[in-house]
């Protein structure tokens, strides 16, 4: 099946050993998975000569100023403390953009890599579900197929990664650890994409996309053949990661800059503007950790640049997914997470999180309504009386929104086998374990989610933790008044129905009813 299973490993370096004096050049450095990327390879593998980061300018910010930003994260806070100056010594910008051609790169820059890199980490791509067919294209295939262009005049190049997605092939229930065949020819698509306009191609769009839920999967799964085309010829891997969410320990417990997933859900909830989702309670979410992703990562391309290229060697592809253990149930997972949030309440929730999922889009729609909208039209009425902008509504437009967009993927269920990404674990090296070694089965996942909650309501909405006892005083509150609006509103409703004679009414008429058949 792959080169795997029959390898024989005694003679490779182990990890850090490889690594060292490697220069390595990687697109996507400074997204989120990359961050963390750069951040392991220079914390357990500091003995490497440098890394190479593909920045470009972005809202006005030159890319020396990116890296700059880069390293104030506090994705880096464990670095700068335990490694002072690593980070200044050895990770350079290169000015480029993966969806022009030539990656953008200066003829200098290209020959500083094609003449220095051993290591190419392709991360950068358009997450985005909605973009327009052209803007996917030119970043996630053309963005793959310059990076491949790249990797070819590489003179001493030893691997390339390719991070795709575990969702590239949704029309499939169960998903091999394969490059299945394509819905569409790339070079086609790139030639459509560059000569058509926008309006037509918006048209196309549907057609093109066929079984595949949107640009992203449909380009990302044509990259792969982009990718899948140089086996034998290039020495490169594939990475399927499924849904990246908050880590468990590096670079620091629960660390996570966005709202993807679960974690999200959770701070959402706990903030009180989410209280309906709809999905089915018990889809098994396959998510996975950031930190354990990059170990796979980084352990994926040890062995596939230790072992010599040969003109009969496959590419490699691993599911970074658990679908290999019993995960827990969306359902499951928002209900610890009412349980962590009174834990963990969060400074700016604005009512008691008390959501829950419903697979029935009509429960949904009246959840959206009278817990949603309702609210939020209030609240925003007080904002403008009170003479400050309202935003709750519009906050609310933009989570219906993504609910329904990510409808396709929390109403259906898929099997990621991950065979490959098992066997890979089992070939590190016992001096190597306690750094690379990556498991999901011995995670405790209410303390993981606890973890990514208290690094969200720090990283993302930037509370401080010394501020939890007035937190939790503050849910009490919301509980309690919450408690007393629903027995009211309740009590209302009862006394209407029984002044109105509703449910005698109703209970004769059944008797009639009944009598007459």
């Amino acid at each position: 099946m792959g080169f795997l299973e029959d390898l024989d490993t005694s003679d490779f370096p182990n990890i850090k050993e490889y690594y060292k004096g490697k220069t390595i050049f990687i697109t996507g450095g400074s997204g989120f998975m990359g961050k963390v990327l750069v951040e392991k390879l220079l914390y357990s593998c500091t003995n490497l000569d440098r890394i190479y980061l593909l920045l470009r300018g972005k809202k006005g910010v030159k890319p020396e100023d990116r890296l700059k930003e880069l390293y104030a994260s506090e994705c880096f806070s464990r670095l700068k403390k335990d490694k002072p100056g690593v980070f200044e010594s050895k990770v350079f910008f290169i000015a480029g953009d993966c969806s022009q051609i030539g990656l953008g790169m200066s003829e200098e820059d290209r020959a500083l890599i094609v003449n220095r890199a051993h290591i190419l980490f392709h991360v950068a791509a358009s997450v985005r579900f909605d973009d327009p067919l052209k803007m996917a294209v030119h970043l996630n295939l053309r963005g793959t197929k310059e990076v491949i262009d790249l990797a070819k005049e590489v003179r001493n190049l030893e691997v390339l990664v390719h991070v795709s997605t575990s969702y590239a092939n949704t029309n499939r229930t169960s998903i091999e650890e394969v490059v299945y065949p394509p819905h569409a020819n790339w070079r086609d698509t790139l030639a459509v994409c560059d000569n058509l306009d926008d309006t037509t191609l918006k048209h196309l769009t549907p057609k093109y996309l066929g079984e595949l839920p949107n640009t992203y999967v449909f380009t990302k799964q044509l990259a792969e053949h982009v990718v899948y085309e140089q086996r034998g010829q290039l020495p490169v891997i594939i990475m399927r990661p499924s849904i990246v969410i908050c880590s468990v320990n590096e670079p620091v417990p629960g660390w996570i800059e966005n709202l993807n997933g679960p974690v999200g859900l959770l701070i959402a909830s706990g903030l009180g503007i989410l209280r309906s989702v709809y999905s089915d309670p018990d889809l098994l979410a396959d998510y996975m950790p950031v930190d354990v992703a990059i170990k796979m990562f980084i352990v994926g391309a040890w062995m596939r640049g230790s072992k010599k290229l040969e003109p009969t060697d496959d590419v490699e592809v691993y599911h970074c997914s658990s679908s290999h253990m019993k995960t827990m149930t969306l359902g499951e997972i928002i209900e610890h997470g009412k349980e962590i949030i009174k834990e963990v309440p969060l400074d700016k929730m604005m009512w008691i999180s008390d959501g829950g999922v419903t697979k029935s889009r009509l429960v949904y729609n009246m959840k959206v309504l009278i817990l949603h909208l309702l609210p939020a039209l209030l609240v925003d009425l007080l904002l403008s009386v009170s003479g400050k902008p309202p935003m709750l509504v519009k906050l609310q437009r933009r989570i219906y929104s993504a609910n329904i967009a990510l409808n396709y993927y929390l109403t259906q269920q898929w099997k990621f086998v991950n065979n490959n990404i098992l066997q890979l674990r089992e070939k590190i090296r016992i001096e190597d374990k306690r750094e690379f070694s990556y498991e999901m089965e011995t995670i405790d996942r209410l303390q993981y989610f606890k973890n990514g909650c208290m690094a969200g309501k720090v990283y993302i909405l930037k509370e401080k933790l010394e501020d939890l006892p007035k937190a939790r005083r503050n849910w009490k509150r919301f509980f309690y008044l919450d408690l007393t609006l629903k027995f009211v509103f309740y009590t209302a409703v009862l006394w209407y129905i029984y002044s109105r004679d509703i449910l005698p009414s109703a209970v004769r008429w059944a008797s009639d009813f009944l009598l007459q058949e």
